[in-house]
């Protein structure tokens, strides 16, 4: 399964996501941002790679169907609902993340 994880700027939640999500077997993730100075920017490449999209805000998942709505046909894109308050790798973070997944993934 091929996670895509999304929030503005891929410092902080998306990156942690893919960290995260990375350690559980059968899972590739990757994180990108949806702001054109992200580390790893959103692109159509990784939309169309992904199985599942997993957006932190409403905000997030509104852009990426705005952007790239044609490549989004058959593609499941579900919000998180993780605020922008945490840090890289926080341990609140990352059990956030770990308890949100089973709800979008069999494990």
């Amino acid at each position: 399964m091929n996670l895509l994880c999304v929030c503005s700027e891929n410092r902080r939640r998306s990156a942690t996501a893919e960290v995260v999500y990375s350690e559980y077997a059968g899972i590739e993730a990757i994180g990108a941002g949806t702001n054109k100075d992200a580390v790893n920017p959103i692109s159509g490449d990784l939309i169309e790679w992904a199985d599942l999209i997993l957006a932190m805000e409403t905000q997030h998942r509104e852009k990426i169907s705005q952007k790239f709505r044609s490549q989004l046909k058959g593609k499941r894109l579900a919000v998180l609902a993780i605020p922008d308050r945490y840090e890289y790798m926080q341990p609140e973070l990352v059990r956030l993340l770990q308890a949100k997944l089973p709800k979008y993934i069999n494990l």
